[in-house]
């Protein structure tokens, strides 16, 4: 495949980031590959592990001359990144990002992308409960969706950011932000903080044992475990970027618990049988669109 990009920036070198270097190069779509995190540690992994082309010691050094700047920073950092770096975005570059949460940093990015530079947010639908420059791999994005949010941006860019995601393996849609975070909110957000929830309830029942809970958990708590690993930084900026959604959806879910509980207590066989049939069925829409498996070079080593 042909360069898309000559340039590409990555900001923040996590999971998402690492994962979109090696698969950028799986695909061969991007010239050179700077990168920066703010941390010296990171830094050094990444240049040990030969994560991105040069390893910049600032923002704005990684994103001059870039012509695809993609911010993987937690929500909270969105701002004080981007007017770092609005000074030396060159005309035409497009600056995009990773945020599962999509109003919050078009509000804090916005205002700081210059004339002339393509601003396309994205949330790329993937990932795992791992973190860090090592956590990377390239076949994250396979058969993942990723959503784009426009909000008017130029559809060339656009229309190029589209092509590119695609070239890493994924599925796009576009969306509108608003939208967006209310559809994240069901499918992401809001499991995630029951997952928290039910791990903590675990930790403080004193009647079972730290050991007993590891010992003998079966698969559902496993796969609460699982995302109660994620990193807790990122999801302290989701939640408090994205009250509204997850609140309308927390409210939701706890009308549902209680008639669950109430049908429990009354012995209404027939209610919990027609509630876990139905929701059954969209378990087997999930397995059906191929979105039920972890990607398969979970846990290797970065390097493709």
């Amino acid at each position: 495949m042909t360069v898309m990009y000559d340039r590409v920036a990555l900001i923040g070198l996590g999971l998402i980031a690492s994962s979109m270097f090696w698969a950028m190069k799986r695909a061969g779509i991007a010239g050179e590959v700077t990168g920066y995190a703010r941390s010296d540690e990171t830094r050094d992994v990444a240049r040990e592990i030969g994560l991105c082309d040069r390893i910049c010691d600032s923002a704005a050094e990684a994103c001059e001359g870039a012509d695809l700047i993609v911010l993987c920073v937690p929500i909270g950092a969105m701002d004080a990144v981007a007017l770092e770096i609005s000074g030396v975005l060159k005309k035409g570059a497009v600056v995009t990002d990773v945020g599962s949460v999509k109003r919050a940093v078009i509000d804090a990015v916005g205002p700081h992308i210059p004339e002339g530079v393509h601003f396309v947010p994205g949330h790329p639908l993937a990932g795992t409960e791992q973190s860090g420059p090592r956590s990377g791999f390239a076949e994250l994005f396979d058969n993942r969706w990723c959503v784009l949010t426009p909000e008017g941006a130029d559809a060339d860019a656009t229309a190029k950011l589209r092509s590119y995601w695609e070239a890493l393996g994924s599925n796009v849609d576009e969306m509108d932000a608003d939208h967006h975070d209310l559809v994240l909110a069901v499918t992401s957000h809001t499991p995630h903080l029951i997952a928290y929830t039910m791990v903590g309830v675990a930790d403080d029942l004193s009647r079972v044992t730290d050991t007993e809970v590891v010992k003998f958990s079966a698969a559902g708590f496993r796969d609460f475990t699982r995302i109660a690993a994620s990193d807790p930084t990122m999801w302290r900026d989701v939640f408090l970027n994205n009250k509204e959604a997850t609140l309308e959806i927390l409210g939701r879910f706890t009308e549902e618990l209680f008639a669950l509980q109430r049908a429990i207590r009354q012995g209404d066989g027939e209610h919990l049988h027609d509630y876990f049939t139905r929701t059954r069925s969209i378990r087997r829409g999930i397995i059906e669109a191929g979105q039920d498996t972890d990607a398969p070079n979970f846990g290797r080593n970065p390097k493709p």
